[in-house]
């Protein structure tokens, strides 16, 4: 947010990992965390698929994955990839087969656990698949299908077993000389899931993709995954993330750029400062903020909006955030600018005009972005001619 100065007990060291490409998006190194997604609709509905991945891609998606079960699935797949405004995921469990014709589809990644697509000789003629079509590769392990000899080693799902599989995997691919992959050691156990991802994040430099899988419905699954996923990102594990839920593919989209936005690890968008509203609110914070979010949604800058329903807290909070409104009384409030107070405003036209207010500071944001750049680039190019 424009106005909060950093702070050092607010950093996060991110570990240090390889970077690789997934389509147009770098994922590892320095690159910014991505936000994924998975469509729930049948693949071979082409129409009905795209519809998902570009209404994902609206809410800030950088990757969105595609279930290919079987040979109609892959065929729909090149469709969708030609139409799609992100890179795509193409989602392999078995049949090796469908990761060589996904990749010939135009997917940008394979999801694929290795040690369940056959032997050595299959997984060779994917590998070479993804290198003739620029593929790279996730590593899926997954707590609910561990390989039999590892669940009778350890008895049980555990870190270790999880860490294991993962590595075993990451080894078939570098035997075969191919080392554009990212890995995920995903269970719906958070603890098991945070031991393993820990373990994992010490034992390689591969990119890694967090998720608690199977975490439930909007609101249990949010809570599940912010608990997981955010305590890993805080320790600087993870390079994208999925938030998986029983919701629509758009909400998991919201629910993770949240996540890293309370992180401070990516901005996207108006981050709402709002009080939980009480007997003291000059104005009904609870529709106000409601209304604000929705009406805001097609903002993609960022910036910050406080909304405190009376004076107690609303000062010292709008002094941090770039527009805010603090509830007053005679039904009115005052609006601050900047981190100052600025003017009274009606409550009856608080939404109207905190709107107006918000689109004008976003495009301030934007032309100040672009003159920033016109000036690198003509730096760089004058330097260039001399």
């Amino acid at each position: 947010m424009s106005l909060n100065p950093v702070r050092p007990w607010r950093n996060i060291d991110r570990r240090k990992s390889r970077q690789i490409r997934v389509g147009k998006v770098l994922v590892g190194g320095d690159a910014p965390i991505s936000v994924q997604t998975m469509t729930n609709t049948l693949t071979t509905d082409v129409a009905g698929t795209l519809d998902q991945v570009q209404r994902a891609a609206v809410a800030g998606a950088d990757i969105v994955r595609i279930s290919t079960p079987d040979e109609d699935s892959t065929r729909a797949l090149r469709e969708i990839v030609a139409e799609s405004p992100v890179p795509i995921v193409a989602d392999i469990h078995f049949h090796y087969r469908r990761a060589i014709e996904a990749a010939e589809a135009g997917a940008a990644c394979l999801r694929i656990n290795p040690g369940n697509i056959g032997d050595a000789a299959r997984v060779r003629e994917v590998i070479r698949a993804a290198k003739d079509y620029g593929c790279s590769i996730r590593i899926g392990v997954n707590a609910g299908s561990l390989e039999r000899h590892l669940l009778e080693k350890y008895g049980e799902p555990c870190p270790d077993a999880m860490v294991e599989s993962g590595l075993d995997h990451i080894r078939l691919l570098q035997d075969n000389d191919f080392h554009e992959f990212k890995i995920s050691v995903k269970a719906s156990d958070v603890f098991l899931a945070a031991a393993a991802y820990q373990q994992l994040a010490e034992a390689t430099d591969a990119p890694i993709h967090l998720g608690i899988t199977e975490a439930g419905g909007l609101m249990s699954g949010t809570v599940k995954s912010a608990i997981g996923l955010g305590n890993l990102l805080w320790m600087g594990i993870g390079d994208t993330i999925r938030v998986s839920l029983s919701a629509d593919p758009v909400e998991e989209v919201k629910v993770g750029f949240e996540i890293l936005k309370s992180l401070g690890l990516r901005h996207r968008g108006v981050t709402v400062i709002s009080c939980p509203s009480c007997a003291r609110q000059g104005f009904d914070v609870i529709r106000t903020v409601r209304t604000l979010e929705d009406r805001l949604a097609h903002i993609t800058t960022s910036m910050s909006l406080s909304i405190i329903g009376c004076v107690v807290n609303g000062p010292g909070e709008a002094l941090m955030t770039d527009i805010g409104f603090t509830g007053g009384g005679a039904g009115k409030g005052m609006v601050y600018l900047a981190g100052k107070q600025s003017h009274t405003m009606g409550n009856d036209r608080m939404i109207e005009h905190i709107v107006e207010l918000v689109e004008a500071r976003a495009a301030e944001i934007e032309a100040a972005e672009r003159a920033a750049a016109a000036a690198v680039a003509g730096a760089t190019g004058a330097a260039a001619a001399r």
